[in-house]
């Protein structure tokens, strides 16, 4: 009879070193491609908030004018109070604004138009529909504005309605959003006292 040889010498022992060698080159492997893998497929999304949030407030004084979205800007008026029927504690307010058209091409530049008040907290309003308040005569909103067909040198009166509590009457500051110029937004200083 002759005996089986079983060898379990180097080989199987290279064997094994291989192994966690590749192990390790796989865990290290790993580590890189998994945010580089996780950065590629979110830089999408991370651009498009960013171009569709109001994130950087570019503040302007009362009465000036700024250029934002190919046309220039300025606060008009805020105006608010007790009107249509409101919720208790609840005052509604119309912010207008001054609009010369620079750049007429508007479905481009101000598509996503937006106003909002801001307050001194940090809360956002949209504009709102208020039964029995309206805006005042030849004042727009944002869409309206867009497919008006206004020429380069028009000025134009954007508004809206808002409601807001009470407590925010004092410090709401109106702001405005453009698709072409987010993630930067105007926020207008209100008329001294």
């Amino acid at each position: 009879m002759t005996a089986v040889a079983t060898d379990t010498g180097p080989a199987a022992g290279d064997g094994r070193q291989a192994e966690k060698k590749w192990r390790r080159r796989g865990l290290v492997a790993l580590a890189i491609l998994l945010p580089l893998t996780l950065a590629e497929t979110s830089y999408d999304s991370i651009r498009d908030w960013l171009h569709g949030e109001d994130l950087v407030a570019r503040d302007v004084a009362f009465g000036q004018s700024i250029p934002f979205g190919g046309s220039d800007w300025r606060l008009a008026d805020l105006r608010g109070g007790k009107a249509g029927r409101l919720p208790d504690h609840a005052i509604a307010v119309i912010a207008t604004f001054s609009v010369t058209i620079g750049d007429p091409n508007l479905q481009r530049l101000w598509l996503g138009c937006k106003v909002i008040l801001t307050d001194a907290a940090g809360r956002r309003w949209l504009p709102d529909f208020i039964a029995g308040v309206s805006l005042p005569d030849k004042v727009m909103n944002c869409t309206s504005a867009i497919f008006s067909g206004a020429k380069k040198g028009d000025v134009v009166t954007i508004g809206e309605t808002f409601i807001v509590p009470e407590d925010a009457v004092k410090t709401i500051r109106p702001a405005v959003g453009l698709g072409s110029e987010r993630p930067c937004f105007l926020r207008f200083q209100r008329a001294p006292k």
